[in-house]
């Protein structure tokens, strides 16, 4: 695991190591262990790294790594696979000089280029100069775990872990993209490939840019896409049997490792999987960490502790706060993009308390996005139905229950991708409308956020219409809110975190799976999911309340949290900006309570304040 960064020249200048020690120092965080640079003989094309040793803790993992003298690589993530390719080769007479997965996939470059990716069971971004060919290859992981965010002006293109390295550069002049912060408060967070910042972006998941020297090109390409329509006619056995097979794979895989490791445990279902599958493969006590809350709402600590006490871990709490927002200008700053997704702060402080223990982190990412664990994936269902039988219904409902289901006739004459978005956004268009100035309104194009749910929609080629709204989110929502959390939350700490759920295998079998299984009738999401964990998992664990990994806001904005919002959202520098109306950030905090909730919509425009204060005043 290691932070990355990189400066190359196309057409005119040259690359100094002072520019990569800038950007290498912005990332330090994320490779405390060691640091590197190379700069090509034409000192045109500069690679940096910074290393967090997880894997052969020798000095022969150091990066940038070269190989036969050709090959310059510097890479962040890890192969789970990269053993048995190894193996592979070495029967083919292929000597290594090292233990490090690092090796391997300079070994494939060589004999496959850019076909090497197929190869790659994990995550991963990394760059690999050829100083032969003077091409460079860059490359993201089929579901976007690690992060690659770059910057190019025709001449100079400029790549890392994360934009703070890349904002060091002079070439770069930070300015506002005001359709990615149009789209921020919608979705509480900017969708790939745009960052907030004006011609830097973040490359998509499964995609890959090639940079040819000589010709002075630049192309990005996908490599690898999801398939929603290879569906399996299993049993529902057959698929319990082959659920559990995958996750203990895909588990056992990401417990290689040389440095301490322990788990995130919250209780619910998917965290719970991954602790239980992974005391049953150890002979040691799994170390766990959960947050906790005062608000027994919120407080998941009784569940975790079940888990805990089953399999005998060792186990960690920490105590989250109103008084634990002090640290959300590091937060702000920590994450670079406008990101509103609260939990990010208690996903930081967990963090931190791990780093303590282990290196290594596992957590349960995924399990939602496979087996449709989220609300809006049985109302999409819900949706269809309405809209299958909606002629009917007045003549068959009363009118009292016509009347409430009225609303859902109104909107199905939206798009479905549309009704989808509504059901998991900040601000709807009409709240935009309400609340945005005439200023920040010709900033933007006339572009309709939800859109981007629609081009996903179509892209998936889904028969099902609910596999689109699966895609959709695998599209956007896990890479660029769950993924971006858990990755800047962890690095931040020089905390490594892995997702078994999230093991592209593992994906590409849950896509096969029919979408009556992951939704059983009209309300039992993630049905063929939970009963595969039976057999691993309590059910008093697998079968209550979806309570999802989110802080108390709407409670912490009545008290502490009020207070801190008035003096952000209403002071000079805010109102000087002139995003939104005053009275209307007015009345939303002064109509607040826990029956009216304005609290993720408050919190989203004290980030993108603070936001705006960190990066451009």
């Amino acid at each position: 695991m290691c932070g990355i960064a990189g400066k190359i020249v196309l057409k005119k200048g040259c690359v100094y190591q002072k520019e990569l020690f800038l950007m290498s120092q912005k990332i330090a965080h994320r490779g405390p262990d060691d640091e590197g640079f190379y700069i090509s003989s034409d000192k045109r094309v500069g690679l940096a790294s910074r290393r967090l040793a997880v894997i052969d803790l020798t000095k022969n993992g150091h990066q940038p790594m070269t190989y036969l003298n050709r090959y310059w690589i510097t890479y962040n993530g890890e192969i789970f696979n990269f053993e048995t390719e190894r193996k592979k080769m070495e029967k083919e007479g292929i000597v290594f000089k090292s233990r490090t997965d690092t090796e391997v996939i300079l070994a494939l470059y060589h004999r496959y280029k850019i076909g090497c990716l197929k190869y790659l069971r994990g995550f991963f971004a990394f760059a690999i100069y050829d100083a032969k060919d003077k091409t460079v290859f860059l490359a993201r992981d089929r579901l976007g775990k690690k992060p690659l965010k770059y910057f190019h002006d025709g001449n100079v293109f400029l790549f890392a872990s994360e934009i703070k390295a890349i904002l060091t550069q002079k070439e770069v002049k930070k300015e506002i993209d005001w359709q990615a912060i149009d789209n921020y408060l919608t979705y509480g967070y900017v969708p790939s490939p745009n960052t907030g910042f004006l011609d830097i972006y973040k490359l998509e998941p499964g995609h890959f840019l090639w940079i040819d020297l000589a010709k002075k090109t630049l192309v990005k390409k996908r490599y690898w896409k999801l398939d929603f329509n290879q569906k399996q006619n299993l049993s529902e056995n057959e698929w319990i049997n082959t659920i559990l097979s995958f996750l203990e794979e895909s588990t056992k895989l990401r417990m290689i490792s040389d440095v301490p490791l322990g788990a995130f445990l919250s209780g619910g279902v998917d965290s719970s999987a991954v602790v239980a599958t992974m005391a049953n493969l150890s002979k040691k006590p799994i170390k766990t960490f959960t947050i906790v809350f005062k608000e027994n709402r919120y407080d998941e600590r009784l569940h975790a502790r079940r888990i805990a006490k089953l399999y005998k871990t060792e186990h960690h709490e920490l105590l989250a706060e109103p008084k634990s927002c002090d640290i959300l200008p590091q937060i702000v700053y920590r994450y670079e993009e406008p990101f509103a997704d609260s939990s990010a702060l208690v996903t930081f402080m967990i963090s931190e308390l791990a780093k303590k223990y282990v290196t290594v982190i596992l957590n349960g990412d995924g399990g939602d996005e496979n087996f449709a664990g989220y609300m809006r994936h049985w109302k999409i269902k819900r949706d269809l139905l309405f809209e299958k039988y909606k002629k009917g219904i007045k003549l068959v409902f009363p009118l009292r229950l016509y009347e409430r289901a009225k609303k859902y006739i109104e909107k199905s004459a939206l798009p479905l991708s549309h009704r989808f978005v509504t059901y998991n956004i900040f601000l709807t268009n009409e709240e935009k409308e309400k609340l945005c100035t005439p200023f920040f309104k010709r900033q933007i194009f006339n572009f309709n956020s939800y859109d981007l749910y629609e081009l996903k929609f179509v892209e998936s080629k889904a028969q099902d219409p609910c596999d689109r709204g699966l895609y959709a989110d695998f599209s956007y929502w896990l890479p660029d809110d769950l993924l971006v959390k858990m990755d800047i939350a962890t690095m931040a700490n020089s905390l490594e975190g892995r997702s078994p759920l999230l093991d592209s295998k593992f994906v590409e079998m849950a896509a096969q799976i029919p979408y009556e299984l992951k939704v059983k009738g009209f309300w039992n999401n993630k049905y063929i999911f939970k009963k595969a964990l039976e057999k691993i998992v309590p059910k008093e664990n697998l079968y209550r309340p979806k309570q999802g990994f989110s802080i108390p806001l709407s409670l912490w904005f009545d008290r502490d949290l009020r207070d801190y919002s008035k003096k952000i959202l209403l002071g000079k520098k805010a109102l000087k900006r002139d995003i939104y109306k005053e009275d209307v950030v007015r009345e939303m905090l002064k109509r607040h309570s826990s029956n009216n909730d304005f609290g993720p919509k408050l919190w989203s425009l004290v980030f993108l304040e603070l936001w705006f204060q960190t990066y451009f005043d």
